[in-house]
């Protein structure tokens, strides 16, 4: 209302060319600034709000253009629409950037109106206009707080999809290609639950800063909500950048935390879509991702997989995976990774299982509890465990060079392939193959195995005994035993299934099965190992029930064969120390 009121006023004055009509009162009782110009655009008066905003005294513009305050923000286009705005309507105004006397350039609100006398002729101009440099700093502060994780201090949500858009806008005709990660911290809750918020909130801190650690300045990174993130590897070559990206930083997040003098262990899963493969909009590219995060989740965790289209029904999938698993088996692209078992009384490492993991190209890092099944439905499963087995062998030699030659390696036997005909033979040949004695291994079979066929098993497993490979029973417990069948395997070890492990602190029921597993197998002559153990309470109370080893990520995760050697190496030192 003030800047029209001002208009009225002057036009009211009729003020003559050189506004000496104008009452100073009027101007000095006006908070805008207020600049008038002759015809000539020469300015003929100002107030003092002019001056504050501008830095200039009233004296050092008289007679003066405008233009001593111009920015040079703006084009010479800008001025000439302006210019004809006013011709045409009799007046102009909107949001301009000028100079103050001391060279920082401001934003301002300007209205820019004709000065009529009362026979309507133009005899000058009136600009009035309002500082907005609070103004727009506030609402620059308010956008970045919108825009910002307040916790990691990272893009969030909006700002990522706003990123986004702008650099797939600038990418469209280009052969640019972009790598999409949308990234889940694993069993996550557990942390907040048990420890509490603000070591939750702590945590995703720290993963934040290894993440960032990886990245480009060009790649974009935000916390999409809660203990998601999404990663935008920008001009990537070809999608096995992506894949590289995503193996360090699953590596990378595997390492402990130390929050509140605590050590914490977390996981996370990754899915991945590609520009312009999967999409060419964020939302699609994100939503895709987002459905491979949650394949990598459900098959394992731990791990990351690219989403495409032969995702999309169990046909195709099952098609893919065929291929690819063929193809693994000619590659021999099969990995093992290796998990200890420590003797629980004497603090020692008694031997290493051998577990197979695979990453492929097309469709990431595939969980054995997915490809194992599908292999044994097909047959595939029998080059895959002889894959599995000479890869073993091959290692074992690696680690006797190292000086590790008393660690058994097992070997996960799996019941399609201990039920071929020529199932002995066939490992016999492996082991002579790689000139190897059957004692540095032990075989590992589940209940489900040697039930079948009482006999034929029974005949299997005393001449693999006779061999001299050790032999286990896995997973016990898992509703598929018959201890009449029991007592005449002969058996060295039995292994406990992880879910009485998991619940031994809490339920007594699970502590009583445990305790009588352990006394039966003890009256057999067999040694117990306990498997999934992952807590200190759960250590004591098993060395409390006599159990012999125990396995599991309390003192190790599964690792792959050079890590295992430095594990090794480091244990051995530490038990010289004591």
């Amino acid at each position: 209302m003030m800047k029209q009121d001002l208009q009225l006023t002057i036009s009211q004055d009729n003020i003559t060319n050189n506004c000496k009509y104008i009452t100073p009162k009027i101007l000095d009782s006006i908070s805008e600034g207020v600049m008038i110009t002759d015809l000539n655009s020469r300015i003929v008066e100002v107030n003092p709000a002019f001056e504050f905003v501008t830095g200039y005294k009233r004296e050092e513009v008289l007679g003066r253009k405008p233009d001593v305050l111009q920015s040079g923000v703006h084009r010479i286009e800008f001025y000439k629409q302006m210019w004809n705005n006013l011709s045409q309507k009799g007046e102009w105004q909107g949001e301009i950037w000028n100079r103050r006397k001391t060279g920082d350039v401001y934003p301002e609100w300007l209205k820019i109106s004709k000065v009529l006398n009362n026979e309507g002729s133009v005899i000058g101009y009136c600009g009035v206009f309002s500082d907005l440099s609070e103004e727009k700093t506030f609402e620059s502060e308010l956008k970045k707080r919108a825009m910002t994780d307040s916790l990691t201090g990272i893009s969030n949500r909006f700002a990522y999809s706003e990123r986004m858009d702008v650099l797939l806008d600038s990418s469209k005709g280009h052969n640019y290609q972009h790598a999409i990660l949308f990234l889940d911290l694993d069993r996550f809750k557990q942390v907040n639950d048990t420890l509490g918020h603000s070591v939750g909130d702590q945590l995703l801190v720290e993963v934040t800063k290894r993440i960032q650690t990886l990245l480009k300045n060009k790649d974009i990174l935000a916390r999409y909500g809660g203990d998601e993130f999404v990663i935008t590897f920008t001009d990537i070559h070809h999608p096995r950048d992506a894949v590289h990206l995503s193996e360090k930083i699953i590596h990378l997040l595997e390492e402990p935390f130390i929050i509140e003098d605590q050590k914490l262990y977390i996981s996370s899963s990754i899915g991945i879509s590609i520009y312009p493969h999967d999409g060419a909009e964020t939302e699609t590219l994100l939503n895709k991702a987002d459905k491979a995060m949650y394949y990598a989740k459900e098959n394992g965790k731990n791990q990351f997989a690219f989403y495409f289209d032969d995702l999309q029904t169990d046909a195709k999938r099952a098609l893919l995976l065929d291929n690819e698993l063929r193809r693994a088996i000619e590659q021999k692209s099969f990995e093992l990774y290796y998990q200890p078992k420590v003797d629980i009384k004497k603090h020692q490492i008694i031997g290493v299982e051998a577990l197979v993991r695979w990453n492929n190209e097309k469709l990431g890092n595939v969980s054995p509890a997915e490809f194992i099944p599908y292999a044994e439905e097909t047959g595939l499963i029998i080059p895959i465990s002889e894959c599995i087995i000479d890869r073993a062998c091959q290692d074992a030699h690696i680690l006797a060079r190292s000086g590790f030659k008393n660690v058994p390696i097992a070997i996960n036997i799996s019941s399609i392939h201990f039920h071929q005909k020529g199932f002995v033979h066939s490992i016999e040949q492996i082991f002579i193959k790689n000139n190897l004695p059957a004692r540095q291994f032990e075989l590992e079979l589940t209940e489900r195995t040697i039930m079948n066929n009482e006999r034929e098993t029974i005949r299997k497993l005393v001449k693999l005994k006779q061999m001299g490979f050790k032999l286990s029973i896995d997973d016990f417990g898992t509703g598929y035993s018959s201890l009449s069948y029991l007592v005449q395997f002969p058996l060295n070890f039995l292994k406990i299934d992880r879910s009485f492990i998991q619940q031994i602190c809490s339920l007594n029921d699970n502590q009583a099965v445990v305790d009588a597993i352990i006394q039966m197998a003890h009256r057999l002559h067999m040694k117990v190992i306990a498997e999934g153990v992952e807590q200190s309470e759960q250590v004591k109370l098993l060395d409390s029930m006599d159990c012999d080893m125990i396995q599991g990520y309390y003192y190790s995760k599964p690792l792959p064969l050079d890590e295992l050697m430095e594990f090794l190496e480091f244990w051995e030192l530490e038990l010289e120390g004591k």
